[in-house]
């Protein structure tokens, strides 16, 4: 049997950065993912300068032969409605990125062994260790592998309690596409969003590739919000009327009151299945990087010793930085007055509104720094 110091179950960005910063410690990590890397992910694909800092990004060599768009401005919009609001920044304020290049570089950066294309056949724990699929042996297991993470589910009840993010997504070279029946502007993502402000769709020009997609918090709702939004960017002029996508899909938990166990038998959660993702924006990456960062400092200060409360500084840490319940309460302030449908559509044709609020906060936090671990 195979053994390891670490073993991380899942290789997107949680998994990777915890990798990455275990690997630095000198620690054996082993990363087991179910899919055989690059994968292809369901996501707008752009990541903030947050995480560009946090992860020691070099982005000349990143960028050598990978998309790296500059994000200097945003066009916000009600589905349905008339008025755009511009933004320009005049700076570069976030990176577009193809998550099937990020994440693979990710994961190959991190200098952590890897077993690609493993499903999780079997987990246990026995005499103080795990063992996955009978075959490695850790004192110490990661959780990364997404709302549906088998360590997650080992750590916590089922529970369908938590709120439910569904987005379908579909990217095109832009080479395919008649620029001028598709004016979207390179670097300057377009968000549209319900006027119940429960969903929003985005349009992002990223170097040579065109990505749309549509996400909403109920998913009895997307198929037909779905459709509504393709049309209004067909009959808005944004997209070709007689264009046609191969959509694909994604879900995902994202932070809520509801207790979640993200510590506990020599286990820890991190990203996705940790439930960090922001209920406004349904963004997933930061959370994710950043509590891999979080996740790996906890567990080198443990210096190989995970019994007793030597892990439980982690959830502390998490708290620290996401806040009680994550930013979940934030929604709960804002009900009912801003998810109602007349006042949500009137507040995102606020300039003000839109920039310091939805851009500012939700989706750029240029008011947090960078994580320092």
């Amino acid at each position: 049997m195979d053994s390891c110091d670490a073993l991380i179950i899942g290789g997107g960005p949680a998994g990777s950065a915890c990798a990455w910063k275990l690997r630095q410690a000198g620690l054996d990590v082993l990363v087991v993912d179910k899919a055989t890397f690059p994968r292809d992910k369901v996501c707008a694909g752009w990541i903030t300068l947050q995480a560009v800092t946090e992860l020691c990004l070099d982005l000349d060599e990143y960028g050598n032969g990978r998309t790296l768009q500059p994000i200097t401005g945003f066009r916000v919009a009600v589905i349905g409605g008339t008025r755009v609001v511009e933004t320009a920044y005049g700076r570069t304020v976030s990176l577009g990125i193809r998550r099937w290049e990020f994440d693979d570089y990710l994961l190959g950066r991190s200098r952590a062994r890897t077993w690609l294309g493993t499903p999780i056949s079997r987990l246990r724990r026995t005499g103080g260790d795990w063992i996955v699929n009978d075959a490695v042996r850790s004192p110490l297991v990661v959780g990364a592998g997404g709302h549906l993470c088998p360590v997650a589910r080992w750590l916590n009840e089922p529970s369908d309690a938590a709120p439910l993010v569904v987005a379908q997504e579909a990217e095109c070279p832009t080479a395919s596409i008649d620029a001028a029946s598709s004016p979207i502007e390179r670097g300057v993502p377009e968000l549209y969003f319900c006027p119940d402000m429960r969903g929003y769709g985005w349009c992002i020009r990223k170097d040579a590739y065109l990505n749309i997609g549509f996400g909403r918090l109920d998913s009895h709702a997307l198929p037909a919000a779905v459709n509504e939004f393709v049309a209004f960017l067909k009959t808005s002029g944004r997209i070709p009327a007689g264009a046609s996508w191969r959509w694909r899909g994604h879900a995902y938990a994202v932070a809520d009151a509801a207790p979640w166990r993200v510590v506990g038998g020599n286990a820890i959660l991190v990203g996705d299945a940790a439930r960090l993702a922001s209920p406004q924006s349904g963004e997933g990456i930061r959370p994710a990087i950043e509590s891999g960062l979080l996740a790996a400092a906890t567990i080198i200060e443990a210096n190989g010793r995970y019994t007793g409360s030597r892990l439980d500084g982690y959830a502390d840490r998490l708290h620290a930085r996401f806040g009680n319940g994550l930013v979940a309460r934030a929604l709960q302030h804002l009900r009912p007055a801003v998810l109602e449908r007349a006042i949500g559509a009137r507040l995102l044709e606020m300039p003000a509104f839109v920039r310091h609020v939805v851009l500012d906060r939700w989706f750029l936090h240029l008011g947090e720094p960078a994580l320092a671990v």
